[in-house]
């Protein structure tokens, strides 16, 4: 957990949901109802804004959508490989960790979703579930970030690159996987964002039980399975005809 997830909107839309500036540039081709890790992502920061020296402003902030590659890769990384291992940190220790301290107190964002996928075990057979909310609105998964330079080719574009925070599930979520991604409320965005707040350990608790209220969670097709399927029927309600199959998520 998590390994998968949808997001659908347009960069326009989520601008406005998450009062931001888009500053994707059409890097989001359009929407991905199966992302898996590696892929480019939306995410959303907070940040100083800087002069043409590059000075901060430390007076103001300024929040924006970014493309963030969903892995996080290191700075001090010899090489960005291990991007794919890195997609999820644990909100538990993720301050001790040397991959993700930095960005614990410096650099956080939210991960704009629709809902993410998680599979249930029974015997052999994994049945996808999709955790969404009732009422359309976007679930904002906290995140980490982070940016990787290739020291070999100083002249090549940094690679910016993120990580979803998980937590022990809680209510029905609990029933599907023992994990589930750190859902922040509206109410929390501006806390977890700043980029001032060095110790955001107070933000990191289980959603309130409203929250929970709002959520649904669907068993959906195991079309899911493979990344290479992606359209809205992935979403849909799981139907008899649909028969349970093997996780291969590169089939």
């Amino acid at each position: 957990m998590c390994g998968r997830y949808a997001s659908t909107k347009n960069p326009a839309t989520l601008a406005a949901e998450f009062d931001a500036v888009d500053a994707t540039e059409d890097a989001i081709k359009g929407p991905d109802y199966n992302v898996a890790p590696t892929r480019n992502v939306v995410a959303v920061v907070q940040r100083h804004p800087r002069d043409e020296d590059g000075e901060p402003d430390m007076s103001t902030t300024e929040r924006t959508l970014r493309v963030m590659k969903w892995g996080l890769v290191p700075a001090w990384a010899k090489d960005p490989k291990g991007g794919a291992k890195m997609i999820n940190a644990r909100s538990e220790s993720a301050a001790e960790k040397p991959a993700f301290r930095t960005s614990w107190t410096k650099r956080r964002c939210l991960m704009p979703a629709d809902g993410w996928f998680e599979w249930q075990r029974d015997g052999k057979v994994k049945q996808p579930y999709f955790t969404t909310r009732k009422d359309g609105a976007s679930l904002a998964m906290a995140g980490l970030w982070t940016v990787w330079r290739d020291k070999e080719k100083p002249d090549s574009e940094p690679l910016v690159t993120c990580s979803v925070l998980t937590m022990p599930a809680v209510d029905q979520l609990a029933q599907i996987h023992d994990r589930m991604p750190v859902l922040m409320p509206p109410d929390r965005w501006n806390a977890w964002l700043d980029p001032d707040n060095m110790d955001p350990s107070g933000l990191i608790m289980p959603p309130s039980e409203d929250f929970l209220a709002a959520l649904e969670l669907r068993p959906v097709s195991p079309a899911v399975n493979s990344i290479k399927n992606n359209g809205p029927e992935l979403l849909a309600p799981a139907t008899e005809q649909d028969e349970p199959a093997l996780f291969d998520p590169g089939r």
